[in-house]
């Protein structure tokens, strides 16, 4: 990326808080034979490049404070080259401070634990037009998303006596596309690639807010990753964080001898949770800072959407704070409306300037209208988390099917407000870390019981309104708890549970590509009806999903205990033979083969207000989906 002259406008929107494109303007950019430099620190007395090129000297590279009163610092270095690493020197006018700082918009950076900035190009030819040109409907709200969630340091690692422990962007994609691409996942969401000096923070704890860690490779490392996985038809999502920051002295935190990204008070600028600092989103310098980044990787990288990390601790300003330890706003209330006018902004100009993207929100409270329209008075997501949904049904599967029935408001609660929101239900690393223990240890009962229920959950959970979301190692029920040292445990795949399980997600994946009543309509009750949500002592629930428009109506019914149920009669609007299309206790998934020889006819009699039924056979602990094959006009509310 060569060096753009930063114009009077560029500063007009940058003081205005609205310039989302600053990677081109701002940082060390390589120009011709060597680089120009800016930088933001208007409380500098001096500034100098040390580098490379000149031994890190910091009497020779001097930069010239613009005279608009922006706080600009900028100039050309014509021996810097492609590939040196360089550092600002800045001298504070508080205090005779001093200090060595990493570029903030640097492309890249050295290899952690080393911390300089290093001059690069973008350059890159990029392969995947026809994904670019096409990928409208594959991130739609109505298109089938099933996304993959992993952490590139620890999903796979090369041999223990290769030269590196991790493998190279380049190599990962052709392993993550081959092993996507056969469980039939629509998209990866990375956690956090942006460069971070602490690998055990997996990314959250970003001082990169314009650089791929370098950790597997370079940008162009990074580019041929993602181009890969697109022209394999796979979406990537990257795990944005522009919440807080780390306090490590060559980041962002006190960059210029005085608090400029984060609050001087540590009431507003200090998160005790996290440990780390708390941008300030009142500034417009920064928020043009983060809207640049978001901006950055969509524009340069291709990048299908981001996931907006813990927007919650960005929304209340007594997150994570006991009384006392906050500033109230100017109405006294705990909501952040700097931050609020942010995430409004930055939805705004991600959807202006790549509609066929999606931004999605970490968001754990009830906040309103996180995923509507900021012209309706939302925030302006496409989608949000849906942490309740995660929560209850966790805490009910945990549960020894034997209490489940006094439990079953846990799992039906969620259609309450299911269509508050755009909701995407997320089984993510959060779940499965810090004591939490595996999706499959969470299970109660012995290994076929514990295998039988996460199955079910994962149907019951792929047939629920909204887009899913899984971690790695979840897709074959790894016993481990993740941890981002070592590698998932690739060997269990090879025994007859994990490996029948990952053939049940993969036909989960299939089941849901193949009908639209799983997906068209996730996000309205138009594309839902209770069959049964009141049988709490048999721990049953059946539900039908409805495409928008003519299309297989889908019946799922979910058993919850390990008592197989026959002659079970669930009320169905229409006559016909009910196919059915999977059944999570199949043999081949390591069930015990309990089903319906294929599928059921409905029956005349009337049941559950509906003019046809349809008696089962239930498996144990298991989720049943079934087919209308025959079968007019689509029934209407």
């Amino acid at each position: 990326m060569a060096a753009a002259t930063l114009g009077d406008h560029d500063v007009y929107l940058f003081r205005e808080g609205t310039h989302a494109r600053l990677y081109d303007k701002l940082g060390g950019r390589l120009d011709g034979d060597g680089a120009r430099f800016a930088v933001w620190a208007p409380n500098a007395a001096e500034v100098s490049v040390i580098g490379d090129w000149n031994g890190w000297d910091r009497s020779i590279d001097f930069l010239h404070l613009r005279p608009d009163s922006s706080g600009i610092w900028e100039g050309r270095v014509p021996a810097a080259r492609h590939g040196q690493a360089y550092k600002f020197h800045i001298v504070s006018r508080h205090g005779g401070y001093r200090v060595d700082k990493a570029d903030p918009y640097a492309l890249v950076s050295e290899l952690p634990p080393a911390t300089a900035s290093r001059l690069w190009s973008l350059d890159h030819d990029w392969q995947d037009a026809e994904w670019m040109a096409t990928r409208a409907a594959k991130n739609a709200l109505d298109a089938p998303v099933s996304i993959y969630e992993l952490h590139l340091g620890s999903w796979r690692r090369p041999d223990p006596t290769a030269p590196t422990p991790f493998y190279n962007y380049r190599e990962l994609a052709h392993l993550v596309a081959d092993h996507v691409s056969e469980l039939g996942f629509t998209h990866v969401e990375l956690m956090p690639v942006t460069e971070h000096p602490f690998y055990g923070s997996w990314g959250y704890q970003t001082t990169g807010y314009f650089a791929p860690t370098a950790r597997y490779g370079t940008p162009q490392d990074f580019m041929y990753f993602v181009d890969h996985l697109h022209q394999r038809g796979i979406g990537v999502i990257l795990d944005w964080v522009p919440s807080h920051f780390p306090t490590d002295e060559h980041g962002l935190q006190y960059f210029d001898g005085t608090h400029l990204y984060e609050h001087a008070d540590p009431r507003q600028g200090f998160h005790p949770e996290w440990n780390s600092s708390i941008f300030n989103y009142g500034r417009n310098e920064v928020r043009s800072f983060l809207l640049s980044s978001a901006m950055f990787w969509l524009d340069q990288y291709h990048l299908d959407g981001l996931r907006v990390d813990a927007v919650a601790s960005m929304l209340y300003l007594d997150y994570a704070r006991k009384a006392g330890e906050w500033v109230p706003n100017d109405n006294g209330g705990r909501e952040n409306f700097e931050a609020i006018t942010f995430l409004r902004t930055l939805n705004e100009a991600v959807y202006r300037e790549h509609p066929d993207t999606m931004s999605v929100a970490e968001e754990s409270t009830a906040w309103p209208q996180v995923s509507r329209p900021t012209s309706a008075g939302g925030l302006g997501f496409g989608m949000k988390w849906n942490m309740g949904w995660m929560h209850d049904t966790l805490a009910f599967f945990k549960l020894d099917p034997i209490h489940r029935k006094y439990h079953h408001g846990q799992l039906t609660f969620s259609l309450v407000y299911a269509f508050h929101e755009n909701f995407v239900l997320p089984l993510s690393h959060d779940e499965v870390v810090y004591g939490k223990g595996s999706l499959i240890n969470k299970m109660p009962g012995d290994t076929w019981q514990q295998f039988a229920n996460l199955r079910a959950l994962y149907g019951y959970m792929w047939t629920h309104p909204g887009k899913k979301l899984l971690f790695m190692g979840g897709e074959f029920g790894q016993r481990r708890e993740w941890t981002h040292e070592g590698q998932l445990e690739w060997f269990v795949t090879q025994q007859p549970e994990h490996g029948g399980l990952m053939r049940y997600v993969r036909d989960l994946n299939r089941l849901l590509r193949e009908h639209p009543a799983l997906y068209e309509v996730d996000f309205s009750h138009e594309g839902f009806e209770w069959a049964v949500s009141d049988d709490a002592g048999a721990s049953v629930l059946a539900f039908l999903r409805k495409p928008k428009g003519r299309g297989a109506t889908l019946l799922v019914v979910c058993n919850l205990t390990p008592l197989p149920r026959q002659r079970y009669r669930i009320g169905v609007p229409l006559p016909g033979h009910w196919r059915e299309v999977l059944n999570s206790d199949a043999a081949d998934y390591g069930g015990s083969g309990w089903g319906n020889l294929g599928g059921v006819d409905a029956q005349t009699i009337p049941w559950h207000g509906r003019p046809c039924s349809v008696s089962l056979t239930l498996p144990p602990l298991s989720t049943l989906v079934l087919q209308l094959d025959a079968h007019g006009p689509r029934e209407t509310d």
